[in-house]
């Protein structure tokens, strides 16, 4: 398959290549587009052979459920089976914006798309490119991360073009995204709101709006052997090829333990990277040293992550240490993505 690639400016949208774009999606097509949070590869949500081909060009296990985006709160009503009052709320001070929300589903969306599940996944993204995409292609788009499975999700198109080009029909790039990390996911089926995956959109946020607001026991620990309810519950996530480490401490000990492993790693020729941040990263002796920002602005943080990530992919970094960083607001989403993405190995340092 020939992969095709559009740009579109979000500042000066061209409603031919929009339409375009979404017909390929109506034809039961894949296309990725750009969203406020990483690149989305969309399918025909109401579309089981769409859905189907969602999992099958990104490598990912059927059971995990794919999101289901729509641009108007007019399309809810038709997949799902109610609005409960606690949905209501938080669309009206999140939506359109980086939160998904879990209610049960209508007969219309298929379990292809749902991952078996009786619930189904809904976000409204704020992005214009993505929201117009979603109306050109009929309404409900299916979007996981851009991505081959497991791989840290895109925030350039570049991304989207390395792991999906000639697995897809259509790539979208409309530049850089806003935030970095997916959305918030937060599950509304039970008597009390249960968070299941953090984001930009945090606990305190929500409970705001809501009250009370539990977290999933999985989102900081391995992984349950259930199936999972919501995208990045379960499964290796975001990982870059080389093999990462999240080294926990204080600052002095974090640093000289990282060094320390550096120089053993280079005695065996293995090239090494290191994730610190801008008071740290000059002090690393690894052979690749990025930092991911000021520790004070999460915000930067978290949308510096996957691309760093990515740049070790670019550069055959072969072994990487990481820094950890605070949990609270968006910093556990950021702690969130780093332990999937070590797939939970961390070193913890008196």
């Amino acid at each position: 398959m020939e992969t095709k690639l559009l740009r579109i400016d979000e500042k000066n949208i061209d409603e031919s290549l929009v339409r375009e774009a979404g017909d390929v999606i109506r034809a039961g097509g894949l296309v990725a587009f750009p969203t406020e949070t990483v690149y989305g590869l969309g399918g025909d949500a109401l579309n089981a052979r769409s859905s189907e081909k969602i999992y099958r060009a990104k490598g990912r296990p059927s059971d995990n459920p794919l999101i289901v985006h729509i641009a108007d709160m007019e399309a809810l009503p038709a997949i799902v089976r109610e609005i409960p009052e606690s949905a209501a709320r938080l669309a009206e001070c999140f939506w359109p914006g980086p939160l998904t929300m879990i209610l049960y589903k209508s007969d219309i969306v298929p379990r292809e798309t749902t991952g078996g599940l009786d619930t189904v996944a809904v976000r409204m993204p704020v992005h214009p490119v993505a929201r117009e995409l979603i109306r050109a292609a009929g309404g409900y788009v299916a979007a996981p991360s851009a991505n081959r499975s497991g791989r840290p999700s895109p925030t350039l198109a570049k991304y989207v073009i390395e792991d999906l080009d000639g697995r897809i029909d259509l790539i979208v790039d409309g530049g850089d995204v806003e935030i970095g990390l997916e959305s918030t996911i937060v599950d509304l089926t039970a008597a009390r709101p249960v968070i299941l995956r953090p984001g930009y959109i945090t606990r305190r946020m929500l409970e705001e709006v809501l009250g009370d607001v539990a977290e999933d026991s999985t989102m900081m620990r391995d992984d349950s052997g259930q199936a999972p309810k919501a995208p990045g519950m379960k499964y290796r996530h975001y990982a870059p090829r080389g093999e990462l480490t999240i080294v926990d401490g204080t600052e002095e000990s974090v640093i000289e333990y990282i060094n320390s492993r550096i120089a053993l790693h280079r005695s065996e020729n293995k090239k090494t990277g290191v994730i610190g941040t801008d008071a740290s990263v000059a002090r690393y002796h690894a052979d690749v040293c990025r930092s991911a920002g000021d520790r004070r602005d999460e915000d930067t943080i978290a949308r510096e992550l996957y691309r760093i990530l990515r740049e070790f992919d670019d550069e055959n970094v072969e072994v990487i240490y990481a820094e950890s960083f605070d949990t609270d607001g968006i910093g556990q989403a950021i702690m969130n993505r780093l332990l999937k993405a070590a797939g939970h190995r961390v070193i913890h340092i008196g």
